[in-house]
């Protein structure tokens, strides 16, 4: 007897013996090629080699089993599908606390990211656990969150009328406060609605921008990093409940040596996007201190209101001791 977890396939109720696999679909809307589909796909093949096939985990990436960012927090909740990755922020309008990560211009570098999500983690697995019914395997980064346009942008002033896609809240609330309008896409209409003038920029990072070949629709790369955010890998709590206690402890320890190795190379993998980008057309224009300045105190406003009126207890605590950490 093979034991399936996937929604809507026949599931036992009965805890797996030590000879029957369990087989798990895992969702990424990412291409397979993408360095979070890959991560995923690492998962599953070291799962199955290093559990000696208990557990067999099949990847479904592209977007291949229909579900956006912002269903997949309660598609795993509800074991439609079992194991995902996701934009973390994605998911902020189902938890308000995982909005925490992409306040605009919190973090200025990758130590800080990397304090702010190691902060955030305990709040964030209690959060899953405790209302999400799921489980955290890893969180990995995302290169920051940069604009890509037709024309150059070299000031607030110039982001004024455009309509950018924005992938979570904070980033449409920066575009709004620099008198652009924001388009939530997901991702798989992003290189339509720009070849047909719906929108004429992006709020993402590099590996997003080379997914979506934007080389062919656009022209200019402003690294301003608006926001960063982090991918989430979760797993359906029930199934991984059914799980030997020697099982469970072996994907966690796939996900830490997984998550560990994403962070050591995410500035490496973000600069060869970058050039990926470069040889196939796009220009990058390094921002001024003066734009980068303009565009912190513009967004003071938006970290300040979120903090006061949504956020979270937890979050403000998150906060509190980040700054505390790095000293402002």
């Amino acid at each position: 007897m093979v034991v399936v977890g996937c929604g809507g396939k026949e599931q036992s109720g009965e805890e797996p013996s030590n000879s029957e696999p369990v087989n798990l679909l895992a969702n990424s809307v990412w291409p397979a090629e993408n360095q979070y589909a890959i991560a995923l796909q690492e998962f599953a093949d070291r799962a199955e080699a290093e559990t000696d096939g208990k557990v067999v985990i099949t990847v479904n990436s592209g977007g291949a089993l229909g579900y956006k960012g912002p269903e997949l927090l309660k598609a795993v909740r509800d074991n439609l599908v079992p194991i995902t990755s996701m934009v973390i922020t994605q998911a902020e309008g189902d938890e308000k606390l995982f909005g925490v990560v992409s306040l605009p211009f919190l973090t200025r570098d990758y130590e800080e990211a990397k304090l702010l999500s190691d902060i955030a983690r305990p709040y964030f697995d209690q959060a899953s656990e405790g209302k999400w019914n799921q489980k955290i395997l890893f969180m990995a980064p995302w290169p920051p969150a940069a604009l890509w346009t037709k024309n150059q942008v070299d000031a607030v002033d110039d982001m004024k009328n455009l309509k950018v896609r924005t992938y979570d809240k904070n980033g449409a609330l920066v575009v709004e406060s620099t008198g652009g309008t924001p388009y939530a896409l997901p991702f798989s209409e992003v290189y339509s609605s720009l070849a047909t003038g719906t929108i004429d920029s992006v709020i993402t990072s590099t590996p997003t921008a080379v997914d979506g070949k934007f080389w062919e629709v656009l022209d200019y790369h402003a690294p301003i990093n608006i926001t960063s955010t982090l991918e989430l890998f979760t797993i359906n709590l029930d199934e991984f409940n059914k799980l030997d206690q020697e099982t469970q402890d072996t994907l966690m320890k796939i996900s830490q040596e997984i998550e560990a190795d994403m962070w050591n190379k995410i500035s490496v993998y973000e600069e060869e996007k970058k050039q990926q980008c470069n040889e196939n057309g796009i220009t990058t224009v390094e921002p001024s201190d003066e734009f980068m300045s303009n565009l912190s105190t513009l967004t003071e406003s938006i970290r300040a209101n979120w903090l006061e009126n949504e956020a979270p207890p937890e979050a403000k605590e998150i906060v509190e001791k980040f700054l505390t950490e790095v000293g402002r």
